[in-house]
């Protein structure tokens, strides 16, 4: 993005919030050419015309992820979500198999792994889940931000003390990818959905495996995950893909239509504006809640602020149309593309009133 006013112009060009809108790490907004591409894709359908269009625009999304992920597209699935991506990955470890989380961490990064049931898995805090890997740990699994509060991962870290003692690594990057950069080929596994910072609807989530799949069984797999998938439509598929493909999931195309029109709009932004209009905005709000009295969690340098004791506000916050979220009693406050100054004063003169 070249200058601040071309980034505005555009922001504005698709995006029309009726409110001051910080839940993002819930669901974030469709952009104006998502929500035309999502038309144009249910008429198709009403109206009886040929799909192709729609099969084609999973291949494109599987590309333009790839590029945020700093993979090449054939390491990334298109699946679901990221607790069906957890779930195959929870299937190729053989039983005692250790798996070492975070505590408090996203439920779709963990319960597949305690569904299990006969696998170890180990809880430490966040902040010490490097030092806490250990000669037989199997996997170290983790969201790169947290869902909760937006604290950010010590990544490399962890890399090094996951090679250092031969544990596997899986990173959920749903509250990370889009506005940090990610360097997804670092990890044995990332997972992601598509309806948070990603700006598309719900029903997609990818998935970035090894070149050699890293011991994933495809057990999920219908028809699309063939070599040939229209070739694979009755009885046992013959021939799986030969990329990660053979791990994606039936597509859902309407999701798929919105979400190419939103990566399409990231890419146009760029990483690092995005990333420094979003965590400019969230400083600007953790300097006003000093102002105010408030100490939110420790997160620095993440999009995401979250305020102990704040989240009872939630209601008559968004009567005031602001839009937050209540997160185990903390006001969570996400900032994206579409958040300005004045919303940042808007939720700090609501939350001094």
């Amino acid at each position: 993005m070249d200058t601040t006013e071309t980034f505005d112009s555009l922001v504005r060009a698709e995006f029309t919030p009726r409110t001051s809108y910080f839940n993002t790490a819930s669901n974030g907004l469709l952009p104006a050419r998502a929500v035309a591409a999502l038309h144009e894709a249910a008429l198709m359908r009403a109206e009886g015309r040929p799909l192709l269009p729609l099969h084609e625009n999973v291949e494109i999304c599987r590309e333009l992820y790839a590029r945020l992920a700093g993979v090449p597209a054939g390491r990334v699935a298109a699946g679901a979500s990221v607790a069906a991506h957890t779930g195959v990955i929870a299937l190729s470890l053989p039983a005692g198999a250790e798996v070492l989380t975070a505590e408090d961490d996203f439920t779709s990064v963990l319960n597949p792994f305690h569904v299990r049931g006969d696998l170890k898995v180990r809880t430490v805090p966040l902040e010490r889940l490097a030092e806490s890997v250990r000669p037989g740990t199997a996997l170290v699994a983790v969201s790169a931000t947290q869902s909760a509060d937006g604290r950010l991962a010590d990544l490399p870290a962890l890399r090094e003390a996951a090679r250092a003692h031969g544990a596997r690594t899986y990173v959920d990057f749903s509250q990370a990818v889009g506005w940090l950069p990610i360097d997804a080929a670092q990890y044995d596994f990332t997972a992601t959905v598509s309806f948070k910072w990603l700006l598309g609807p719900h029903g997609a989530a990818f998935l970035t495996v090894p070149e050699d799949f890293g011991g994933l069984t495809p057990l999920l797999a219908g028809w699309v995950a063939g070599e040939a998938p229209w070739d694979s439509c009755y009885g046992p598929v013959a021939e799986l893909a030969h990329s990660a493909r053979r791990f994606d999931l039936t597509h859902a195309l309407f999701t798929y239509a919105g979400l190419r029109s939103s990566l399409e709009l990231l890419q146009e932004i760029g990483v690092s504006a995005l990333r420094g209009h979003a965590v400019r905005l969230a400083d600007r709000f953790r300097a006003g809640l000093a102002t105010l009295g408030h100490e939110p969690v420790p997160a620095p340098g993440s999009a995401i602020v979250s305020v102990p004791g704040l989240g009872v506000r939630q209601p008559e916050l968004s009567r005031a149309g602001i839009e937050a979220s209540d997160r185990a009693g903390n006001l969570r406050a996400a900032f994206h593309l579409y958040n300005t100054e004045a919303d940042v004063d808007h939720l700090l003169n609501a939350l001094a009133g």
